[in-house]
């Protein structure tokens, strides 16, 4: 067991350097898989939050002796940085999907696989982020805070919250999606030493 080499595993190539393949074509089927339900997640999420915007006719009282005047107020997700960032987020992460698998599927030089990898580590922590400032801003619509007197405004639209909260779902299985990308080819090197 000392003399043994333990060899290196490489997902992208679906293979092993010491020569005892056998889940290679696996590997490589899980990886592609995961990469194309990345880009669908994420493409869908960045596209349902983009096309979010509501329209609500609110009552507001100027003079108590008044009857109120009923404004129509919109809500629109660049309205919020958050969501804008939520939204760029995705749509750099769909796009560099999109150039992951053509590398992956296409013949690459020696050592894009480590560039791949740092690139899926890179969106992990965008989409991870995110997601966070999305989340964050999307409870103070729902629950508002009495502390700077913020009023929850998901009672008055309704529709755009839920899409938002759709949104938000999506893209963290889409975030999931890539850290399993990471953590893939280090669960069949495991695997390989068991």
């Amino acid at each position: 067991m000392d003399g043994e080499s333990k060899g290196s595993f490489n997902v992208m190539e679906g293979s092993e350097s010491n020569g005892k393949g056998g889940c290679g074509s696996v590997v490589r089927i899980c990886d592609l898989v995961l990469r194309v339900l990345a880009f669908v997640l994420t493409l869908v999420a960045a596209v349902v939050i983009g096309a979010d915007k509501q329209t609500t006719i609110v009552p507001i009282k100027l003079v108590e002796s008044m009857p109120p005047l009923y404004v129509p107020v919109a809500a629109k997700w660049h309205y919020l940085s958050a969501f804008v960032y939520f939204v760029g987020a995705n749509a750099i992460a769909c796009s560099y999907t999109t150039l992951s698998l053509l590398l992956t599927l296409g013949n690459r030089r020696k050592g894009m696989e480590t560039v791949i990898t740092v690139f899926d580590t890179l969106m992990v922590a965008l989409l991870f982020s995110s997601n966070g400032a999305a989340i964050a801003v999307g409870l103070l619509g729902l629950q508002g805070n009495s502390h700077v007197h913020w009023n929850k405004v998901c009672n008055l639209f309704g529709k755009f919250c839920d899409q938002v909260a759709a949104s938000l779902f999506i893209s963290l299985l889409g975030s999931i999606a890539f850290l399993f990308l990471l953590i893939l080819p280090h669960l069949f090197r495991l695997k390989q030493t068991i």
